[in-house]
């Protein structure tokens, strides 16, 4: 939403923990005029599905009356759900506990004041997320929108409560795991994409922070969050407007012209961190950031690399190809002999001293989280 590279929306940490908050970079310039036109297949070209609440008087809003973003009659989310504790806010979004009253049972919802809509832009993003998240709705590995409302004053987005906690988190909790348990992760993510993309949908904001635990159980499935970025698209469609967030952009993004093998690289980013605990790309600024990225360097010679297995650097290696047709797609990734199930993929637990950096890298990210987004207006030129 609006115009600044630093959507803002990404702003808190705990709201992303909460349910699938919005974030990530977003210049806002429209890129090439498709953003707004998902593919014919996609549910776009018709009305946002109802939230199934009976109307109550639209939370100030006149009984039946249209509202102009979700552009169907205005319901009373509290006619519902009541609201409980606050789990984040963001800039554009706060997110709270919310109760069923009929059943008992809890989600997060994320209420988007409407007067920080200030543009048709604003406006197109929360409906496109609402409309990607019906379109993606009985996926099991994708957290589920249970309901969309809109009054007078905001709209309320009911979704699934994962109250896991992070992946990453979870992956320090632990202390320790090995590069077969980071195979296993990684196929779980990928497989999340593959979905995604076979679906026409691309994400672009691909991060740890946006892979979430459904519970604190022990074996509780992952799932994919926060699809604010995201785009309906066709075969052979270009994008050109710059988002994501700062460490996993494709070098193609930066470019402005890209496709859906910018979120394999986003993944292979992930990998890099969940195999030595630090990003590929790395510098004190995003605009340095951004120069490593276009680079290409990828530093395969400190430790822990030397231990690491081959069959995982060339993973990363495919998966971070700076051109893009060379990439391995998702289908190629999961049959890459390192991450299919019963692979190559050593079970050897990985040097201390990841964890040790992942949890640095995690403390950074909390403290400067909105230094190293993409504080710049780009220019659409």
């Amino acid at each position: 939403m609006g115009n600044c590279c630093s959507n803002g929306k990404d702003e808190s940490e705990k709201e992303e923990k909460a349910t699938a908050g919005n974030g990530g970079v977003n210049d806002g310039a429209g890129g090439n005029g498709t953003m707004d036109t998902p593919p014919k297949t996609g549910p776009q070209s018709s009305p946002i599905p109802s939230s199934g609440a009976s109307n109550k008087g639209g939370g100030g809003g006149k009984p039946g009356a249209i509202g102009p973003v979700l552009g169907r009659p205005m319901e009373d989310v509290k006619a519902t759900y009541s609201f409980g504790k606050e789990l984040g806010r963001g800039q554009f979004g706060i997110t709270h506990l919310c109760t069923h009253k009929g059943t008992g049972q809890q989600f997060a919802c994320k209420t988007i004041a409407k007067r920080k809509l200030v543009n048709k832009e604003d406006i197109e993003d929360v409906r496109r997320e609402v409309q990607i998240m019906h379109h993606l709705t009985g996926q099991p590995n994708i957290v589920e929108l249970k309901g969309a409302y809109e009054d007078k004053q905001s709209v309320h987005l009911v979704m699934e409560l994962c109250a896991g906690g992070e992946l990453f988190d979870r992956i320090i909790a632990k202390g320790h795991y090995t590069e077969r348990a980071a195979a296993s992760l990684l196929r779980t993510i990928v497989q999340i994409i593959h979905t995604c993309h076979s679906m026409g949908v691309i994400h672009r904001d691909l991060k740890p922070e946006n892979f979430l635990l459904l519970n604190k159980d022990e074996n509780a499935p992952l799932k994919a969050t926060d699809f604010g970025l995201s785009v309906f698209y066709k075969q052979g469609e270009v994008f050109k407007d710059i988002v994501g967030s700062a460490y996993y952009i494709a070098p193609e993004v930066l470019k402005r012209k890209y496709g859906p093998e910018a979120d394999i690289w986003s993944i292979g980013v992930m990998l890099y961190i969940l195999l030595c605990g630090v990003p590929p790309f790395w510098a004190e600024s995003e605009h340095g950031i951004f120069n490593a990225i276009l680079r290409g360097h990828i530093d395969f010679t400190s430790d822990p690399w030397p231990s690491i297995s081959p069959q995982a650097k060339d993973l990363v290696k495919k998966m971070l190809n700076s051109e893009p047709k060379q990439r391995l797609t998702a289908t190629e990734v999961l049959a890459h002999p390192w991450i299919k199930e019963d692979g190559e993929a050593p079970d050897v637990p990985l040097d201390n001293a990841v964890l040790s950096r992942l949890k640095q890298f995690k403390a950074m990210n909390k403290f400067k989280k909105v230094a190293l987004r993409v504080l710049i207006i780009v220019s659409p030129n």
